[in-house]
């Protein structure tokens, strides 16, 4: 019989109240192959080079060949030309740092840099902007979601040291014109990111598959450097993700070197200093396991999955599909007679995790799914879920803040409020409780707080958040025994 007190009995318990990773039911945070061998062999690669350490290249060669040839996998797949270089880095945001550091520090000349996003460009680059001092200039975006090229154009500058496009933006799934856009930049001696962490390791398998796909890649002239994640749609462990810059003078600024201490001189090609070697050995060994014909085979799956969805809203007279999507993200919204929330809360209570995306400028709330390759499997399952989930929300009615609640929340300023402040609207918001013997209580179902959180500006939803975050991580203490 299992010790239920040794580490990894209680590390099983303490997973089980953990979303599944696995099963295609997970449509947010995770990305599911449906292929037990490819995670299989992911683990033992993981778990063979958990100790091994990415700092120094000379030490651990293995790893600078893995990463080497991923980068290779992905100057392929992105038609980089053969002056293009990359580097592996932690995850999506790491990379979109780093394009953005490196674009800012390209400039010396330029005293306050500016960065021109399409009000669709994800939140890291917001956080770059606040880690590295780069003005984000927001564009908004066409009827379709996609980046204005004009518009962008426009808000070009001498003093713009970067211009962003998606392909595809997170929240619609819809990939900007990158030509328009990179040749604007181009024409400025901008550079030009393009922020493919989605669609990087499933849209070049797309196109393959006959599906009509705007360009993106190096192809086009102006584009500078590209992110892709291989923890996504490359289907490899948690924690990588490539940056790749059209040549090796575009990349060197992202460098980072100190001989000015009695230590070893620093040499660092990301943020991070020590990096584990294990999650570049499972994503190396998967692409490997996966190859070209297998990432064929489950972007079509995967897209197929999508094909399915798409059809299966249609079929919901109280949904729609926010915008045709181009890659493999679904965006849906209801109306009046279905709250969104509460559909979100009734699909997880059946299985289906979906993330709820709130109102922003003009656009009421969504609801947000990333369709992996495992979810094809369970298409019918969903289908049916859906259905009832659907009928179960209209039958709940509308989730209603009221009136005098969302004219208080809206009286508040956000940086005045203290801690005391913070307790309360996180009590009244219902993000957390307190248990009769003083423990923190997540809750089960999130309707009523989203829809708080929907009627408050976004700077307060940023302060009650991070309140939340700050109230959840605090330590336990007595562990060890």
């Amino acid at each position: 019989m299992p010790d239920p007190t040794s580490p990894l009995e209680r590390l099983r318990a303490l997973q089980g109240a953990d979303l599944p990773v696995h099963g295609g039911r997970t449509l947010a945070y995770v990305y599911d192959s449906g292929e037990p061998e490819v995670d299989r062999v992911a683990r033992e690669a993981v778990a063979t080079y958990a100790a091994s350490n990415a700092l120094d290249p000379t030490a651990f060669p293995s790893l600078l060949q893995m990463e080497n040839e991923l980068v290779g996998v992905a100057c392929d797949l992105l038609h980089a030309p053969a002056s293009a270089v990359g580097t592996v880095t932690s995850g999506g945001t790491e990379s979109i740092l780093l394009a953005v550091q490196g674009a800012r520090d390209s400039r010396p000349d330029v005293v306050r840099p500016r960065m021109v996003l399409p009000a669709t460009a994800h939140a890291a680059f917001h956080k770059a902007a606040h880690y590295f001092g780069v003005e984000a200039v927001l564009v908004p975006v066409g009827a379709d979601f996609r980046a204005d090229p004009a518009a962008m154009a426009a808000a070009i500058d001498d003093d713009t040291v970067l211009v962003v496009v998606s392909a595809p933006s997170y929240a619609h799934g819809v990939v900007d014109p990158v030509a328009e856009v990179a040749a604007a930049a181009a024409a400025r001696g901008v550079r030009c990111h393009v922020d493919a962490c989605i669609g990087g390791w499933v849209l070049p398998y797309a196109a393959r598959l006959g599906r009509d796909v705007r360009p993106w890649t190096f192809a086009v002239e102006g584009v500078t450097s590209i992110s892709v994640d291989t923890h996504k749609y490359a289907y490899a462990p948690k924690g990588t993700s490539v940056l790749v810059h059209r040549d090796a003078a575009l990349r060197r600024p992202q460098f980072f070197a100190s001989a000015a201490w009695p230590g070893y001189t620093m040499l660092n090609a990301t943020t991070q200093s020590t990096r584990s070697g294990g999650p570049v050995a499972g994503t190396w060994a998967v692409v490997q396991q996966i190859g070209d014909e297998g990432y064929l085979r489950l972007a079509g799956r995967a897209l197929e999955a999508v094909d399915a969805i798409v059809e299966m809203v249609g079929a919901e007279p109280a949904l729609r599909v926010v915008v045709p999507p181009d890659s493999t993200l679904v965006t849906l919204a209801t109306d009046d007679s279905c709250d969104p929330f509460t559909l979100t809360d009734e699909l997880v209570a059946r299985g289906w995790y979906v993330q709820p995306q709130l109102s922003f400028g003009d656009h009421g709330p969504t609801i947000h799914l990333s369709v992996s390759a495992g979810t094809l499997a369970h298409v019918d399952e969903l289908r049916t879920a859906l259905h009832a989930s659907v009928a179960a929300a209209q039958a709940s009615g509308p989730v209603a803040v009221d009136e005098q609640v969302v004219a208080f929340i809206e009286a508040l300023d956000p940086a005045a409020l203290g801690d005391e402040d913070l307790d309360g609207l996180l009590a009244a918001s219902g993000l957390v409780g307190t248990s009769a013997d003083g423990d923190l209580e997540l809750p089960s179902r999130m309707a009523e707080v989203n829809a708080m959180l929907d009627v408050a500006s976004p700077a307060m939803r940023e302060a009650l958040l991070v309140a939340f975050l700050d109230r959840l991580q605090r330590p336990v203490r007595g562990v060890l025994r």
